[in-house]
C-alpha cells in the first residue's frame, strides 16, 4: 500500500487538490487516514477510485451519476445493466447537445456571411451580428423544429 500525500495524489490522478477534498468532502472519496501531523495519507484504492472518479467526470458524468457508479462498482449483487443504462441516458444527453451546437454552429456561420456580405468593415454600431444579436426574440435551436431568424439588413 502506497503512503501518499495529497499533492502526490492529486498529480498521480490528473486531478488539483481542492478536487480531492472536495470529492471527500461530499463522500465520492473517502476520508483520508490522517498522519502524526494531521497530513492526509492515501492508498492504492484511493488512487484507483479518484482515477474512476476524474475520468467519470471527464466523460461527463454529473456528481449524483458518479455517485451512482461508485456504488454500483462496490456492490456485486446489482447488475453491470445499471452502468450500461445510465451510459446509455449519458450518451441520449450527449447526441441532443451535439445536434443543439451543430444548430449553434450554423446560426453562427451564418452570422459571419452575412457581415461578410453586407457590412464587414463598417462600422460597428451597424454590424447585423450586433443587430442580430440585439433582437427581443429568442434565438431557437434548429434542432428543436424550429429555424433561427436572422435579419438580412445591410449596414448602413
Amino acid at each position: 500500500m502506497q503512503d501518499l500525500k495529497i499533492g502526490a495524489l492529486a498529480k498521480r490522478t490528473g486531478t488539483s487538490t481542492p478536487t480531492v477534498r472536495y470529492y471527500e468532502e461530499i463522500g465520492l472519496l473517502p476520508r483520508a487516514i490522517r498522519r502524526e501531523g494531521g497530513q492526509r495519507s492515501y492508498g492504492d484504492e484511493d488512487v484507483k477510485r479518484l482515477t474512476f472518479i476524474r475520468r467519470c467526470r471527464d466523460f461527463g458524468f454529473s456528481i449524483e451519476q458518479v455517485r451512482s457508479l461508485v456504488a454500483l462498482m462496490q456492490d456485486r449483487e446489482r447488475s453491470c445493466m445499471e452502468a450500461r443504462d445510465m451510459a446509455q441516458s449519458h450518451l441520449d444527453m450527449v447526441r441532443v447537445k451535439l445536434e443543439e451546437l451543430r444548430a449553434l454552429e450554423r446560426t453562427i456561420a451564418r452570422f459571419v456571411e452575412s457581415c461578410d456580405a453586407s457590412c464587414a468593415g463598417g462600422p460597428g454600431p451597424d454590424c447585423v451580428i450586433l443587430g442580430d444579436l440585439a433582437q427581443s426574440a429568442p434565438l431557437r435551436h434548429a434542432g428543436a423544429g424550429s429555424k433561427r431568424r436572422m435579419s438580412r439588413q445591410a449596414c448602413g
